[in-house]
């Protein structure tokens, strides 16, 4: 999400035209041309630097192309003659090979090579913007390859990473330039996200000292939402991990990170309008805004969950009166009594509390497993929820009609803060006369559920769907019920943002109203593992999704090939 509404435009500059030979020969040539010299050549054996050398004046800079030129001229005496600089025997100059399409992940779309030495960053090279919106990428960028960041400049200097904003209206936002040239890159794009994700690129390439290789880098994503969901309810992660975690989703080229804060076990960040449900362990609100912060500065929204009107549970430890109790005055786990009032004024207030410290354009409404929908007859176990539907809806209005009311009257708090909503695939009911909100996007997790449904059967309605595919995307610690660890190489080898449900695949024509996706860590038993390794845990799979959401072709690397590149870049 870009964080600037206004910019000023990149100043527009005319193609250079291109020439088969080399910056530096066409200098040497320029000199032979004006002052007759064979010795020139001899004089320009400097210049032909190689291509792994990062020390000295880079190839093709104006101080190595002035340095040419004074000395195949010759040395002035002063007197207004010229010496001529002593006779060299004529040395072939060196060609660069052809450059190679930059190893990165997610890889890059597309990469026209050129002959050239590249780049490579170096100690007291610049970075320089455009604009000054670019100023927190520029300074990042710098602060990571050890350059120096130098602000709004116009001018051109030998080893510049210049950022630029383009006027390519119409563009995808996330796409950008990358162009390697002269000894120079520029990185470009219609918006600071795109150009923040070309600084990934080139990070990732000269990572461990290597070289950007010469030529032009146009990239872009598949899928605009590209996600990783943390459930922090069930197990408490420092701020210092989830920040580790931002950092590796933004070099990843992620642009979301779920926080799943509520549940039966726990409620984590600090509440002031309810802070008797809030647990021991928690996040504060100064941590969480340090986190919100930190993932704005990787183009990352933090997308929050308090799932209602299930997964209540550390909620309705602290309010027994709201606690869903079926025909026999049994408490029903996690789920709130949705025919109170009451219970709807507790979730409101939460929801306008925490809109004021999550002001990503997202927000998780949950909506799954609420264990009223779970019985064969919901009505005779939970006659309070049967009388409040047709108090509300009228005659033959069902507890699923309730329920689907509920979360509509969610929808709206939080649409009156400019959210768009998302609720879990089990939250959305067949045969309903209330129908779910129009602009509820479909998180679509599973197809276990009680009277479960095709991912088709929302797409070809017209909803918006997420993927959050349980087959190969949920890692679940303990690996409780039927879930094993996912794999990277699973989700490399198989699985791509059509496939929603088990292994099998929809339609190419829905594939636009598939957003994206997400990755997620549930943390059903949450000791089974310690933070340390679910990151090593994760790694992978991380890695793998990425790659399928930035483009889900068939990728060109192998697997073997794509983990050691992995391995190669940490």
């Amino acid at each position: 999400m870009s964080r600037h509404s206004h910019r000023r435009r990149a100043p527009q500059r005319k193609p250079r035209r291109t020439s088969r030979r080399t910056p530096q020969q066409q200098v040497v040539l320029r000199a032979l041309t004006a002052g007759g010299l064979v010795a020139a050549l001899g004089a320009g054996l400097g210049l032909w630097a190689s291509s792994g050398d990062g020390g000295g004046t880079p190839a093709g800079s104006a101080t190595s192309q002035q340095a040419a030129v004074g000395a195949s001229a010759g040395t002035s005496t002063g007197d207004g003659a010229d010496v001529a600089a002593p006779p060299a025997s004529p040395t072939p100059t060196r060609a660069y090979p052809l450059s190679t399409t930059p190893r990165t992940i997610p890889a890059v779309r597309s990469h026209t090579p050129a002959r050239g030495p590249g780049w490579r960053p170096a100690a007291g090279r610049r970075v320089v913007v455009s604009d000054a919106d670019l100023a927190d990428e520029g300074r990042l960028v710098a602060g990571e390859l050890g350059l120096t960041y130098a602000g709004e400049k116009d001018d051109v200097r030998a080893g510049d990473l210049r950022l630029a904003l383009n006027d390519d209206e119409g563009a995808n936002p996330e796409s950008y330039t990358m162009t390697v040239r002269g000894g120079r890159v520029t990185v470009s794009g219609p918006s600071d996200a795109g150009v923040f994700y070309g600084t990934r690129t080139l990070k990732q390439e000269v990572h461990g000292g290597g070289t950007a290789s010469e030529g032009v880098v146009r990239d872009q994503p598949a899928k605009p939402q590209r996600g990783f969901t943390l459930d922090i309810a069930r197990k408490y992660f420092s701020p210092a991990w989830i920040e580790d975690r931002v950092r590796e989703l933004g070099d990843l080229k992620f642009n979301q990170i779920g926080l799943h804060f509520s549940d039966d076990q726990s409620f984590r960040i600090e509440s002031d309008t309810h802070p008797e449900i809030v647990a021991g362990r928690h996040l504060t609100k100064a941590e969480v805004r340090k986190i919100v912060d930190l993932a704005a500065s990787r183009h990352i929204t933090v997308v929050p969950e308090i799932d209602s009107p299930g997964h209540l549970g550390a909620v309705l430890a602290a309010h027994p009166e709201l606690q869903l109790r079926n025909v026999s005055g049994v408490a029903t786990r996690g789920a709130i009594d949705i025919s109170k009032d009451a219970s709807a004024n507790l979730l409101d207030d939460l929801l306008n509390e925490y809109a004021g410290l999550f002001p990503g354009a997202y927000w998780h409404l949950g909506g799954d497993e609420y264990q009223a929908l779970t019985k064969s007859n919901p009505a005779a176990s939970y006659p309070q929820l049967a009388s409040a539907a047709v108090a509300r809806y009228g005659a033959g209005a069902s507890v699923a009609d309730l329920a689907t009311g509920w979360l509509n009257d969610r929808a709206d708090t939080v649409r009156a803060h400019e959210r768009t909503m998302r609720v879990w695939n089990d939250g959305f009911f067949r045969g309903t006369s209330v129908k779910p909100a129009s602009d509820l996007v479909v998180a679509y997790w599973t197809g276990k559920e009680i009277g479960a449904r095709k991912p088709v059967e929302y797409l070809s309605a017209g909803r918006k769907v997420l993927n959050y595919n349980d087959e190969y995307l949920y890692y679940v610690l303990g690996e409780p019920q039927t879930f094993v660890y996912p794999t990277g190489q699973r989700i490399y080898e198989q699985w791509t943002p059509r496939v929603l449900r088990g292994t099998t695949s929809v339609a190419a024509q829905y594939d636009a109203r598939i957003l994206g996706g997400s990755f997620s860590v549930w943390c059903d038993l949450a000791n089974s593992q310690t933070q340390a390794q679910v990151a090593a845990g994760i790694r992978m799979p991380l890695r793998a999704t990425s790659q399928k959401l930035w483009d889900a072709r068939t990728p060109t690397l192998t697997w073997t090939q794509f983990r050691a590149l992995a391995n190669r870049l940490g």
